[in-house]
């Protein structure tokens, strides 16, 4: 079988259209549909369904595009180990997280990352939905609970807890904020119960609506909410990860938060010896002993001057 076609094809299946398929090919319409014809005569077979807006994989099609995507998921990663067999640390590297933990937390600590590692490429993919690592979707993952896929070499980071948080701006103008109940006369900034999140934070969110607040501002993803909360809209839910880097917050109800929320990094055990993968493995720990040593100079009470 024609490698050549088989990659053509590969590209036309992912697309869903020749005309995609030839710009990341860098080949003309017509070309690239000379070379599906001839692959589908060759195979006796009709591999699409052309339709007015665009094409479908036929069974057939689906088969061969399956056989593809595992020949291609495999030459990546041999080019990956050969590439990772040099001592720099290069090339590129797919991260994924949730939006809040990417934009919150690891977004602002990767200039560290490339100031150690100027050749590498970091690809950083918020998605709350789970990549699946092994099928090669991502290459390594940051999640708020342990990966339940096979194969996976993971690492325990951290634990983080959903608590309270507004600006002082904000308390100067409101009600007192001392107990629960009070929380009524205050706008909530919440992920709304119906996004992607945490148990323990919609946990903590069913809590505090159960006490009749009345004004409510939902956004599907923390950044929003932290966005909402610095602009004085009101009393925010939010991961305690954000103190570090957002200093002037100020806690509301200290006896208030979720319950412990695992971080957990992932990688697919057959990268174990990527370089890259070492490289971010190895920054990310360093950078949470960082912030575990912030937040711990934040929270304890400073001795008295003499």
């Amino acid at each position: 079988m024609d490698w050549d076609k088989l990659r053509i094809f590969h590209a036309v299946a992912d697309a869903g259209s020749l005309t995609h398929a030839g710009d990341v090919l860098h080949l003309s319409q017509s070309a690239v549909s000379r070379q599906i014809r001839a692959l589908e005569e060759s195979l006796n077979t009709t591999l699409f369904h052309r339709h007015a807006r665009g094409l479908i994989l036929t069974e057939q099609g689906e088969l061969l595009f399956d056989a593809t995507k595992s020949m291609n998921r495999r030459l990546e990663t041999a080019s990956a180990r050969i590439r990772d067999s040099e001592e720099e640390v290069f090339g590129e590297l797919r991260v994924t997280t949730t939006t809040g933990f990417g934009t919150l937390w690891l977004a602002p600590r990767l200039p560290k990352l490339y100031e150690l590692y100027p050749d590498i490429k970091i690809d950083l993919m918020l998605e709350e939905r789970v990549l699946d690592l092994p099928m090669r979707e991502a290459d390594v993952a940051i999640r708020m609970k342990e990966p339940s896929q096979a194969d996976l070499i993971r690492k325990r980071l951290m634990n983080i807890r959903m608590r309270l948080y507004a600006t002082q701006e904000y308390l100067d103008t409101r009600p007192p904020l001392d107990r629960i109940d009070e929380i009524k006369g205050h706008r909530l900034i919440c992920q709304a119960l119906t996004s992607t999140q945490v148990t323990a934070g919609s946990t903590l969110i069913h809590h505090l609506l159960s006490h009749d607040v009345q004004s409510i501002f939902t956004v599907n993803n923390y950044f929003g909410v932290l966005q909402g909360v610095i602009n004085n809209l009101g009393v925010g839910v939010l991961p305690d990860y954000v103190t570090e880097d957002f200093p002037h917050l100020v806690r509301c109800l200290p006896e208030i938060e979720s319950g412990e929320v695992p971080v957990f990094l992932a990688y697919p055990e057959e990268l174990r010896q990527s370089r890259r993968i070492m490289a971010f493995r190895d920054f990310v720990q360093d950078e949470i002993f960082e912030h575990r040593k912030s937040v711990r100079n934040l929270t304890e009470p400073r001795a008295p001057s003499k």
